[in-house]
């Protein structure tokens, strides 16, 4: 048990309102928060996000990522990209991905962006 009286949980779910609509499975940033949906949501209705862990993400079709790569979260996209510039580190690629695959395998750095 937890000693404090203050704790509230582990945080590796969080319920937040979905920034526009989602599907289980989702990468998502809401506020300075990235995670994954666990549900459907409507924009607006609140949605548990999984912020950490390993996870199949659509990314940008023709970008590449070594095992180790940092993976970026291009938010008007809402994809995963190898891109830097003007996108939010989300954790970095645990499989290689070649041109052509729609998903990259991420490990979620579980930080705030």
């Amino acid at each position: 048990a937890i000693g404090a009286t203050n704790f509230i949980q582990p945080g590796d779910v969080l319920t937040l309102a979905a920034p526009y609509d989602v599907d289980s499975g989702d990468g998502a940033k809401i506020g300075n928060i990235f995670g994954v949906a666990l549900g459907d949501a409507a924009s607006g209705a609140d949605c548990e996000f999984k912020v950490n862990g390993v996870w199949d993400i659509l990314a940008v079709t023709a970008d590449t990522f070594s095992v180790g790569a940092s993976v970026y979260w291009d938010n008007d996209a809402k994809k995963c990209t190898s891109t830097s510039s003007g996108n939010e580190l989300i954790g970095v690629a645990t499989v290689a991905k070649t041109n052509g695959e729609t998903t990259v395998r991420v490990r979620l750095n579980g930080f705030l962006i």
